[in-house]
């Protein structure tokens, strides 16, 4: 079958391969056929080696698709099901993260695409209680980007508790934050402000619901502006792969404000600390989401109160992808269409069962 593999060629970063046959189901597991996997940032730093070496890997956690197969033990989905493939692949399931709706943080977590073969090729492999459910009225192709830019910018805004009527400001409204903006507006009801250096991607960010945009790159301090214009918001999410936009958010918030860290530049952050003190600003880390969290975010998409901009590609562009990616180009979440690819060959999906492993 065709898949997305980190390439072993130091040349390329990723190949479209010609792959082994998928093992068969174990206890507990399900055989997907995928549809449509969005490509994610994370792919990128995945395909990069930045988080290690995984030559080899099949890339992809922002799948959907069609539950071909369950093994004989598992109840929480059956045939014919659509489910998600998430970077929250697997947790142990007993440590006090996992017991406490923590899960993403167990240190036993598996991630698709990353540790574990993930979704961009014909089929895959998941763990069945952790393949959480697509709501019916929901596009797949939609469904792609909640899977992990939709549930990763609705956990954070959870966690930066911003009250209905509030400010909060999202730095970098490409694929994640512009469905921050979404999330922020349409669901928690909160005023919103988006700041990137892209015109474009801040005139997405006012049409899906931003009122208020800033062009950092043009109209200089982000911080500056916001403090003059409305003394400060009570919350900030960063999206932005960029030290500078990290920096900018603790400068933006009013005291007692929550600055919640969701990119990740290889860069360190410059804290302000005596403004951190004094004003008791909190800055934390948010982790995608947990299972219940992306059951939550699906039901906003299926309600099309938050509604992804995505555009579908053939497999064959994924270099591409991550060349517009790296520049800076891409409106909203590219989609790798892997269903009219997989129904054009004419053939079962039964075909591919076979011998390779994760």
């Amino acid at each position: 079958m065709k898949a997305v593999v980190v390439s072993k060629d130091n040349n390329k970063l990723v190949e479209v391969s010609e792959i082994g046959l998928l093992r068969s189901i174990k206890n507990g597991e399900a055989l997907v056929d995928i549809e449509y996997c969005g490509v994610c940032h994370t792919d990128l730093h995945v395909a990069k080696g930045d988080f290690g070496d995984v030559q080899g890997r099949i890339l992809g956690h922002e799948g959907v698709g069609i539950v071909k197969e369950v093994a004989s033990d598992v109840t929480s989905i059956k045939p014919g099901d659509r489910v998600s493939i998430a970077w929250f692949f697997e947790g142990c399931g007993h440590c006090e993260y996992c017991v406490t709706g923590e899960e993403t943080f167990c240190r036993e977590v598996k991630n698709a695409g990353y540790s574990v073969d993930g979704a961009m090729a014909e089929q895959c492999i998941v763990t069945a209680d952790y393949a959480v459910k697509v709501p019916n009225g929901l596009d797949p192709k939609q469904a792609t980007s909640i899977t992990c830019a939709g549930v990763t910018t609705y956990k954070a805004i959870k966690v930066a508790d911003v009250a209905p009527g509030e400010w909060i400001v999202i730095y970098g409204v490409g694929g994640l934050g512009n469905l921050a903006v979404q999330y922020a507006k349409k669901v928690f009801n909160a005023r919103v402000i988006a700041v990137d250096v892209n015109d474009d991607k801040l005139a997405l960010a006012k049409e899906v619901g931003a009122d208020l945009i800033f062009n950092s790159k043009k109209e200089g301090d982000p911080a500056e502006w916001i403090q003059q214009e409305i003394r400060g918001a009570h919350a900030a999410v960063v999206t932005a792969v960029s030290k500078v936009a990290f920096n900018a958010a603790v400068n933006s918030v009013r005291p007692t404000s929550k600055v919640v860290a969701v990119g990740l530049p290889s860069e360190t952050m410059d804290l302000a600390i005596v403004k951190t003190v004094l004003d008791g600003i909190q800055v934390i880390g948010s982790l995608v989401g947990t299972r219940k969290d992306l059951e939550e975010a699906f039901m906003f998409g299926a309600e099309e109160k938050v509604i992804p901009v995505v555009q579908a590609r053939p497999l064959a562009d994924i270099n591409d992808i991550f060349k517009e990616m790296e520049s800076g180009t891409i409106q909203g979440r590219m989609v790798l269409d892997l269903k009219n690819y997989f129904y054009a060959k004419n053939k079962s999906p039964l075909s591919n069962i076979g011998k390779r492993a994760f």
